[in-house]
């Protein structure tokens, strides 16, 4: 049976290859358990593959976009089709409301995940600063169904 608890111990070993790349630090260090249930609660979808997950997906809805959070795959599992998978499951449930697109933002550091997001079809929409920061720490990619 899968648990958040499991997820968040997906995200952490997924991201873990971030760790002193980011500034400021990944939110995944803030994501408790407590959190997820929250998000869950909100209105967000946790989509997982597996009882120990592989894979998982944070989807939630907004006005014109499903917005895909924490797309983490496990480091034995990269390179198996799991982020494909997972953006696809994104894509459908986002027809399936009615939503004309899917949308996500990823740190500006991270260069290797802009080339793997545009590879699935995501697009450089946007750039953005977290909160109390001058320049600019994200990005935000698009790809429209």
């Amino acid at each position: 049976m899968l648990t958040i608890r499991g997820v968040q111990a997906l995200i952490r070993r997924s991201f873990a290859y971030i760790n002193g790349r980011n500034d400021p630090p990944s939110s995944m260090h803030r994501l408790t358990v407590d959190r997820m249930k929250d998000r869950y609660l909100a209105g967000s979808k946790i989509r997982a593959a597996g009882s120990l997950p592989a894979a998982c997906i944070f989807l939630t809805s907004q006005t014109d976009c499903l917005y895909l959070g924490k797309l983490a795959i496990d480091p034995a599992q990269r390179g198996s089709g799991q982020a494909r998978q997972r953006v696809d499951l994104a894509a459908e449930r986002a027809r399936d409301l009615g939503l004309p697109a899917l949308e996500l933002q990823t740190r500006v550091e991270l260069v290797e995940n802009h080339r793997r997001f545009a590879r699935l079809g995501c697009i450089k929409t946007a750039e953005g600063a977290y909160p109390g920061c001058s320049r600019v720490t994200g990005i935000t990619m698009r790809v429209t169904l």
